[in-house]
């Protein structure tokens, strides 16, 4: 071991005692205001169907032209994969799990909407189809078909609406509690959300409706819908949707990019309205910084090109959503929306492709990174963070399988758990 050094100090005990106690209070702000990851699945898209138009076999029915947009249009893997420039070693794997997947869980997350969608209509009209949607919610729960997230996005709180989206609200969760409680997979969309008061106002709305049922304080989350310049810019020169993450108590799980109406906010024309357009990068890189670390998740927008008429164009609008969905990953937006069925096929092939042709590097090099092996790549542990984040999201939405992702590790999902954890404390490998 050689010489055994001499370890020599010069400060007094109460030095670091008193430096931490000044730290106190920025310590806790750091907890509250950054807790890191919640690390429940994400799911990578969210789909939007009108509060009138959701029915019982909705979910089914997506999946059902889904897979006949394929038989269509792509008929087998080889074909799926020329379209999309899938290279040729994943177009049987990335098939067979689009596939797969449109047949079990066509939609990850379900929005019925009674904003943009749906519009004005008379009171009691809404009011029974907010009503309906409560029911037919409960009953999908309860009978196992519903997607593992679902709810509505109410109209916001602008003063031309904002009575008929609280009614709306009060409605919908109302009705779910009559029909055995709110699922564990709720999920609300407040939108064009302007102001942080906005934000404030709604947490006193669902305060209010815990207080009323008896249910936990915070127990309802809700994500806002960033559709106006306002949002990221505040008068002021400040960030206004990192205030509105703050003004949500803890409450906020996720920020939605709107593409079109931001894209029209800042006076952007029809024509080149996209999730790609520099004004859209530029507000979901602020969303991305704004929500770093605090539990918040980004989701990108959507395209209205839509994959339907003659193959050619069909193929032309599924290269399209399948470039889009790739370039948002590469970016770390790992969900967006799907506005039409003929979407899922390239939501799933653009994710599937995403996470398979990474698996192998990714795994190498965390299975380096635990046994401290060393190799070409320096990681530190923040990588390790992101290398096992990645796995897992594969894992999630059906992309990866658990035991593949062992063999190839070494780890659980528990150690995989743990190294994506931000605040792990100290981590113990264990053998799969």
């Amino acid at each position: 071991m050689g010489q055994q050094e001499k370890v020599a100090t010069s400060l007094a005990g109460t030095v670091s005692e008193e430096i931490s106690a000044s730290l106190t209070a920025v310590d806790a702000e750091l907890a509250r205001r950054y807790p890191g990851d919640p690390g429940t699945r994400q799911p990578v898209h969210t789909v939007y169907v009108p509060g009138d138009v959701f029915e019982p076999g909705t979910l089914r029915s997506w999946g059902d032209q889904a897979l006949a947009a394929l038989d269509e249009h792509a008929p087998d893997a080889a074909s799926f994969a020329a379209v999309l420039g899938i290279p040729e070693e994943l177009a049987g794997p990335v098939h067979d799990r689009v596939r797969a997947k449109l047949e079990r869980e066509p939609v990850e997350d379900l929005r019925i909407d009674f904003e943009d969608g749906y519009g004005p209509r008379p009171d009691a009209e809404e009011d029974e189809a907010a009503a309906r949607a409560a029911r037919l919610v409960s009953e999908a729960y309860a009978n196992g078909t519903a997607s593992p997230y679902m709810g509505i996005r109410m109209k916001c709180m602008e003063a031309g609406v904002r009575d008929r989206g609280i009614r709306t609200t009060d409605v919908f969760l109302t009705g779910l509690m009559e029909a055995g409680g709110l699922p564990e997979g709720l999920v609300l969309t407040l939108p064009k959300v302007t102001y942080p008061e906005q934000v404030t106002a709604f947490v006193q709305l669902l305060d209010a409706f815990e207080k009323a049922h008896g249910l936990d304080a915070g127990r309802i989350g809700f994500e806002i819908q960033i559709e106006t310049s306002q949002s990221i810019l505040a008068a002021d020169g400040t960030a206004a949707v990192a205030r509105m993450i703050d003004a949500a108590q803890g409450r906020a799980t996720g920020l939605h990019y709107g593409t079109f109406d931001y894209s029209a906010c800042v006076g952007v024309s029809a024509a080149y309205q996209a999730s790609d357009h520099p004004a859209a990068d530029h507000a979901k890189a602020v969303m991305q910084v704004a929500a770093a670390g605090t539990g918040v998740r980004v989701s990108d927008g959507s395209t209205n090109v839509l994959p339907v008429g003659p193959t050619a164009q069909v193929h032309e609008a599924w290269r399209l959503h399948y470039g889009l969905t790739r370039r948002t990953l590469a970016r770390a937006y790992y969900q967006g929306w799907d506005m039409h069925p003929g979407h899922l096929p390239t939501r799933y092939a653009a994710v599937y492709t995403f996470y398979r042709e990474g698996l192998e590097p990714a795994a190498a090099r965390l299975a380096a990174y635990v046994a401290k092996a060393g190799g070409d790549v320096m990681d530190e542990p923040a990588t390790a963070k992101a290398l096992s984040g990645y796995l897992l999201r594969g894992i999630d939405c059906g992309a990866l399988d658990t035991g593949e992702v062992a063999r190839l590790t070494g780890l659980t999902r528990a150690d995989l758990d743990a190294f994506a954890s931000p605040r792990r404390g100290d981590l113990t490998v264990t053998a799969p």
